[in-house]
């Protein structure tokens, strides 16, 4: 059997978007760094970073109106620039998800040991590796069986930790009662913060915090009305995570004092901290395990979503093996088994010697540096594909995207980064120049068909 089964809703598409986004995560961690470069002004960065993601965003949800595919961006770009250029995409795309999915196991078993130790419960010093393997194979297991319990579990527990990170920020603003101006002055350019160049600093940051948006997309195949559900769930996945940031930044900037945001730019807790300082100890260990379940879902949507893709890469010529789809479970069951593993096997030989917060920070950099070559990719294409159709103000506006994106490209290699970021350009042009010759080993893929639109 190598037909995907249709039986999936907007509901499951965006969990499988939100859980790669990971909101929470940037509520623990990207928020520092945003205000590290911006000061105050890290709602506005956020804002204008949401507007700025639309324009990359609008390519993938005008392709999945018209090409349902689990493919994805190999889909889209195969579909424009032919199977060798898509090839390409697509693999990067599967690069994307591997490396996020086992980041997300890593800060699984971080965030669960810190709580257990704030309960009083000792592990030993590589504890957090049991936790984060165990996670993955439960991830693995769901992916594996049902993508609409996936699905419903990843929006759940993404929900949950939502809704408990925006408690917080009801009881912060509930002490704090910031007044109007101090409310307008964080969507202002900061002038202690180097103003506009300071909010272009941020804005690398805070785009990045919407890396994942398109991974309903790999559900095109598998949506009962895939040319209204994924582009809902995509926009939907933006434009939560849009309100989400803006609010949890303000309220970071809020509960830490515009006096002391060189405190928050270096916090490497600040939710834990804010939590211990305005309500209580029992709130930061809640706040550690909600952070714990939606780097879970997170898990479940990277070998959900990079399965999809493996499993489109194998049809196509790849390898057979990995087109196959269970007869009852109606999943790519052999392609999220390889996806599955291919997160393990860096997480039992890389994170241990790297640590929880900075294996993740490794990888997240290797998939988001690859994400962004495939957004260019299928920007451009959509710029190409409304060319041929003569709608020039359209193809102008999706334009704008893959610009804003090669700069966002371009802060991210420049200055060069210290030692080991400088590597991680280096693994990601590397494995994207491996697909050159497993096109010529397997030939097929160059003769794959073109994705027809729908």
């Amino acid at each position: 059997m190598t037909e995907l089964k249709r039986r999936l809703t907007i509901l499951e598409a965006l969990g499988l978007s939100l859980s790669i986004v990971a909101p929470t995560v940037t509520a623990a961690f990207n928020i520092t760094l945003v205000v590290g470069a911006a000061g105050r002004a890290a709602p506005l960065a956020f804002l204008i970073a949401a507007l700025a993601t639309v324009l990359v965003a609008l390519s993938f949800m005008a392709f999945s109106h018209r090409v349902a595919h689990a493919g994805s961006a190999y889909a889209y770009v195969t579909h424009t620039f032919g199977p060798r250029v898509g090839f390409v995409a697509g693999w990067g795309l599967f690069l994307s998800y591997l490396m996020f999915g086992t980041g997300f196991a890593a800060l699984v078993g971080s965030f669960v040991a810190t709580a257990l130790r704030d309960l009083g419960v000792a592990l030993p010093s590589t504890g957090w590796i049991a936790i984060g393997l165990g996670a993955l194979l439960i991830a693995w297991a769901l992916a594996h069986r049902d993508m609409r319990l996936a699905g419903r579990v990843m929006l759940v527990t993404e929900g949950m930790a939502i809704l408990a990170i925006l408690g917080l920020c009801v009881v912060i603003v509930a002490r704090v009662r910031p007044s109007a101006a101090l409310t307008a002055s964080t969507l202002v350019p900061a002038a202690d913060f180097g103003g506009w160049q300071g909010l272009g600093f941020g804005l690398v940051f805070s785009m990045l915090s919407f890396a994942g948006f398109e991974g309903a997309t790999t559900l095109g195949e598998e949506a009962t009305n895939p040319r209204r559900a994924i582009p809902v769930a995509v926009f939907g996945t933006v434009l939560l995570s849009a309100v989400f940031y803006t609010v949890v930044s303000f309220c970071e900037v809020m509960g830490y004092g515009v006096d002391h945001l060189q405190a928050l730019a270096h916090a490497e807790a600040p939710l834990d901290y804010l939590a211990e300082h305005y309500v209580s100890r029992s709130l930061s260990v809640l706040l550690d395990l909600a952070a714990a379940t939606t780097c879970f879902s997170g898990a479940i949507g990277a070998i959900s979503g990079g399965g999809r893709v493996a499993f489109a890469l194998g049809r196509a010529g790849l390898a057979t093996r990995l087109a196959y789809v269970h007869p009852t479970h109606g999943t790519p069951t052999t392609a999220i088994a390889w996806t599955a593993l291919l997160n393990i096997a860096p997480f039992l030989c890389w994170a241990p010697f790297a640590g929880a917060s900075d294996y993740y920070s490794y990888t997240s950099t290797i998939a988001v540096l690859a994400l962004i070559l495939d957004y260019i990719g299928v920007g451009v294409a959509e710029v190409v594909e409304s060319g041929r159709e003569r709608r020039w103000r359209w193809a102008a506006l999706c334009g704008l995207g893959p610009l804003l994106l090669l700069w966002v490209l371009f802060r991210n290699v420049y200055p060069v980064p210290s030692w080991p970021n400088n590597l991680w350009p280096y693994v990601t042009l590397g494995w994207i120049l491996l697909a050159l010759p497993l096109l010529r080993w397997r030939s097929a893929m160059t003769r794959a068909p073109i994705p027809e639109y729908r």
